[in-house]
């Protein structure tokens, strides 16, 4: 991938008129964060001021006017994806949507806390305020990966695109397949494990971890380094062309997988995120109708 920081579900940065980045928690100068700060403070106000009897509920007023910002607050918070699709300019930027998603997400842990008014127990409401518990946290994270990742993956490709990276190893095995031809056949059988082995695979475990101890190339290029160490060296010897290249293939797989591994981190979340996200809305759907219902 090119030099420039890459593109990803959330816009991290811009540059302001004087050559400094804003990124999306820093919109307006935390314009949203100050937002949320002010929501905050209203809710623990109200709730130290108004006095419910025999204590505070979900059922008073107080908690139905909390509950019901909440749910309004979750519903949008679920509308940046679409916002995300979109291009016309007509809506908020995806900058100050992204902002506001993350500090006003952040605020339900004020809001949701206080509309349970510290009465939890095993039923849906309490499952609904886990699940929302559980959003916020994975969404933490998420701001945590979009933050750090995108740098960190620019740095490790070094000016190289995803496509750059597997076209190179596909030119080394080749160039490993036409240098094996005239090695004994134990030695050419040696690079055709490393040649015939998935160099990724095990799935997205296995990326996330960057974990590949049955690495064939590595073995292989072990055992051929051990024997080239235990016999005299020749001027042009094909096994030591062999070697090289095996090393040279090492080191683009590191690249490749630690590549693969951050974009992994990346995506992992949404993953979580996200599935959780309709739980959550399914658990407040049933929290709200069993609430009208025995009402």
């Amino acid at each position: 991938m090119a030099s420039k920081a890459p593109t990803t579900g959330l816009q991290t940065e811009r540059v302001r008129s004087d050559g400094t980045h804003e990124s999306f928690l820093e919109y307006r100068n935390f314009y949203w964060l100050k937002i949320a700060l002010a929501i905050c403070g209203v809710c623990l106000v109200a709730y130290a001021l108004i006095d419910v009897q025999p204590r505070h509920n979900g059922g008073s007023g107080y908690g139905y006017t909390l509950g019901t910002i909440g749910f309004g607050l979750i519903i949008w918070l679920t509308l940046l994806g679409l916002r995300k699709r979109s291009t016309s300019s007509k809506h908020w930027s995806l900058k100050g949507w992204t902002s506001a998603h993350v500090y006003l997400g952040l605020s339900l842990i004020i809001i949701g806390t206080l509309h349970t008014g510290f009465q939890l127990g095993w039923n849906v409401h309490t499952l609904a305020y886990a699940l929302m518990m559980l959003v916020i946290i994975s969404g933490i994270f998420g701001i945590s990966a979009y933050s750090v990742l995108p740098e960190r993956m620019s740095f490790n490709r070094d000016s190289a695109t995803e496509n750059d990276m597997v076209n190179n190893l596909r030119s080394i095995d080749e160039q490993l397949h036409e240098a094996a031809q005239p090695l004994e056949h134990r030695h050419a059988a040696l690079v055709k494990e490393s040649l015939d082995q998935n160099s990724f695979g095990g799935g997205l475990w296995r990326r996330l971890r960057n974990s590949y101890p049955n690495c064939q190339t590595r073995k292989v290029q072990l055992a051929i380094r051990e024997e080239l160490g235990q016999r005299p060296k020749k001027g042009d010897d094909p096994l030591e062309k062999v070697s090289l290249l095996l090393e040279r293939k090492l080191a683009t797989l590191a690249r490749t997988r630690r590549h693969l591994q951050l974009k992994a981190l990346l995506e992992f979340w949404l993953f979580v995120h996200v599935p959780m996200t309709f739980a959550l809305i399914a658990a407040l759907l049933a929290h709200v109708i069993s609430v009208f219902f025995y009402w």
